[in-house]
């Protein structure tokens, strides 16, 4: 039986672009210096017992930094200028404290425990679920970061005001934007369909192995709600089916299987202009970490996670009247545009961290950028970064090089890019 075959580029785009959001990307040979910390992944020196280490790491770090801390932790955040991971304590006796420092992090003293901050949210998801509103963590303020947009006016501005002022003095910080939260599920060079209405474009995120053996790909949960059948051209005929969608809810994610079981998927990200970045494993993202965004109508913009365990309130496009709340997503100063959605999260070294959800502004004036965690998505689905071999989809994303939840590249990557060595690195507009 002959199996089609994607074109190159689209081949590329499988394995890491397929979104709705969409960015111009470029490798250039000028390395971050938040992600060059060493070539091997590993502290590169250490300031007194403090170590200093590489963005990419700082989750396993923060991993232990949990155990060790228990009730005492209150989140932790990257300092890229430092390359230090800085954890925030509440209380603790001496000896986990001289513990988490002993295991390499800066501890700083806060006033919010995690629970105190999680209690926040429920209050503000009880109190101020309003269309153009969202909330989120900030490790680094140890508050809760609330914003509106700018359709949150009047009546609806004070009630988002009173919620805030609520929470007690010093639990939450209330921004305004300019722009309009928003999904972005329209325009770009990415995955097609039609739908009741008119047709949706989207951007392939990652291409994964289903539970089942099938080569798939994730996407936007908005995009699958949106439409079943999907195609790698504007006019094409379908070539991917809707496995599974979730949008809103917990989570904004989908899994769409490709009908031809032979079809291509390379574990990559197309990074522009004949560029890939391999996908060596599935993260989770740190506060305070270097990022890129890729996708179909804007192609490469980097910049850093600013929040997590976000919640967003999207105008519902189904009901005037209605909220499509999110939970648990990564928040961003990435921009972003229609056409994006869907698109890949991801580090220079190949950790894929998100999924482009929605946010406000745009690539000219600047902007939020809201994202679905990769891990969450695999995990609900059952499916696996690459080939689906064991140990590529760890939550935490380890040295691979020491096997600590981390993986191979898969055998069936193409990238010819610099950021497989290391060599060079990528580099974003913002």
């Amino acid at each position: 039986m002959s199996h089609k075959r994607m074109p190159r580029r689209k081949a590329a785009m499988a394995a890491g672009g397929v979104a709705a959001l969409g960015a111009a990307a470029f490798l250039l040979p000028h390395a971050n210096a938040s992600q060059d910390a060493g070539d091997d992944g590993r502290a590169s020196g250490t300031t007194g017992t403090t170590r200093t280490l590489r963005a990419t790491d700082a989750p396993d770090l923060d991993a232990r930094l949990r155990k060790i801390l228990g009730d005492a932790f209150a989140g932790s955040y990257y300092d890229s200028g430092r390359q230090q991971l800085v954890v925030n304590v509440v209380g603790g006796d001496d000896n986990v404290i001289v513990q988490a420092k002993k295991a390499g992090a800066v501890v700083r003293q806060v006033a919010h425990s995690a629970a105190e901050l999680k209690s926040a949210a429920r209050t503000l998801k009880a109190e101020a679920t309003i269309p153009g509103t969202s909330w989120a963590v900030d490790p680094r303020t140890n508050k809760v970061l609330v914003t509106a947009d700018s359709t949150v006016t009047g009546a609806e501005w004070a009630r988002l005001r009173s919620a805030v002022r609520g929470l007690g003095p010093g639990m939450a910080t209330l921004d305004k934007t300019t722009g309009t939260f928003k999904t972005f599920a329209s325009g770009g060079d990415a995955v097609f369909s039609q739908a009741q209405g008119g047709s949706v474009r989207c951007s392939l995120g990652f291409n994964v192995t289903a539970a089942d053996g099938r080569p798939a790909f994730l996407t936007a949960g908005h995009c699958g709600v949106a439409a079943r059948k999907w195609s790698d051209a504007a006019a094409g005929e379908p070539m991917a089916t809707v496995d599974q969608a979730t949008f809103p809810g917990a989570g904004d994610f989908s899994l769409v299987t490709y009908d031809d079981p032979g079809t291509p998927a390379p574990g990559e990200v197309d990074a522009g202009d004949g560029r890939t970045v391999p996908i060596r494993r599935a993260a989770e993202a740190t506060a305070g970490q270097a990022v890129f965004r890729m996708g179909s109508t804007t192609g490469l913009h980097g910049g850093r996670v600013t929040g997590l365990d976000a919640t967003v309130n999207f105008q519902s496009e189904t009901d005037p009247d209605g909220v499509d709340t999110v939970t648990g997503l990564i928040r961003t100063d990435v921009c972003a545009e229609p056409g994006d959605s869907g698109g890949p999260l991801f580090t220079q070294d190949g950790s894929a961290l998100g999924l482009t959800s929605g946010g406000s502004g745009d690539c000219t004036g600047g902007g939020e950028t809201f994202f679905q965690p990769v891990t969450t998505a695999l995990q609900a689905t059952g499916a696996s970064l690459g080939d689906g071999g064991e140990g590529d989809q760890a939550g935490a994303g380890g040295d691979p090089s020491e096997g600590g939840g981390g993986s191979s590249v898969p055998s069936h990557a193409s990238g010819s890019g610099g950021a497989d060595d290391g060599s060079s690195s990528l580099t974003g507009t913002r």
